[in-house]
């Protein structure tokens, strides 16, 4: 499932929300990944220092994985 945070509650509360005062765009959400669990509880979290870079596919299914056990 893949969920959008629009109102920036939980960018802020998970530490993936960007705050640049020399930024043209002065609050803005770092790519952040995040695997929570059916109990709510999160089993993982990356978070990207450079919007450019992606994680790897291999590294999220096998945290997908682990969080599944």
């Amino acid at each position: 499932m893949l969920l959008s945070d629009f109102r920036r509650q939980m960018l802020t509360a998970y530490g993936a929300m960007q705050t640049d005062e020399q930024s043209p765009v002065y609050r803005y959400a770092k790519r952040a990944y995040f695997i929570v669990d059916k109990t709510g509880t999160v089993k993982f979290i990356k978070i990207m220092d450079n919007p450019l870079n992606l994680l790897d596919a291999d590294e999220v299914l096998k945290a997908a994985k682990a969080a599944g056990s």
